[in-house]
């Protein structure tokens, strides 16, 4: 059972979204228990960048893993 409020993955999407000017396609994000996946598909690393750190500031302690591929 999940200890994050729901609704949690929808925030964080559209956070990441508005922080990249809905840069990242497919954008996907997956939210467990102190982690935090981030999947989809970027022209460049800066973008991939600010996505990571919308979700560090939503959620300094949770560990991220950026996914998001640059291509």
């Amino acid at each position: 059972m999940s200890t994050n409020p729901p609704g949690l993955a929808d925030l964080i999407l559209q956070r990441v979204s508005t922080r990249t000017s809905r840069r990242v396609r497919d954008l996907v994000v997956e939210v467990g228990p102190g982690w935090v996946t981030l999947r989809g598909r970027a022209a460049s690393f800066h973008i991939k960048q600010l996505a990571q750190h919308e979700v560090r500031e939503l959620l300094p302690t949770a560990r991220v893993e950026n996914a998001i591929i640059v291509q």
